[in-house]
């Protein structure tokens, strides 16, 4: 199970940090994700990490605001998001992969959290 926490109400520049942990297996092998889905839009890929914590990928509009890392000892995974902007507006949901490394693909996904909501003010 993924619990995705830390959405709320942020204006325009501020920051916000996603966390998501996992309980009832370790994550620790597999690379894990980040996905966001804006009102009456398909769901889009934000970033990801993998098993290591070693290499990162990140969606164009994100790189160099956005942040993703994971504790594994914590089995949780991290998305610090900073300069924020309203079309960074969202629902926020982590998701693990099929194997160890980064993927954008959703498909590559097994496991998905429930979901936190982000609203950036203009």
């Amino acid at each position: 199970q993924l619990q995705a926490s830390g959405g709320g109400l942020v204006q325009a520049g501020g920051s916000l940090r996603l966390s998501c942990a996992a309980s009832g297996r370790t994550v620790s092998n597999n690379g894990m994700g980040w996905f966001r889905q804006a009102p009456g839009r398909e769901r889009k890929f934000v970033a990801s990490i993998d098993w290591r914590g070693s290499n990162t990928y990140y969606e164009d509009s994100v790189k160099g605001r956005f942040t993703i890392s994971r504790d594994n000892a914590k089995n949780t995974l991290y998305l610090q998001m900073n300069s924020m902007k309203p079309e960074d507006t969202a629902v926020y949901y982590c998701a693990v992969t099929l194997g160890p490394e980064v993927r954008s693909a959703s498909q590559s996904y097994k496991y998905w959290g429930q979901g936190t909501q982000v609203t950036v003010s203009s």
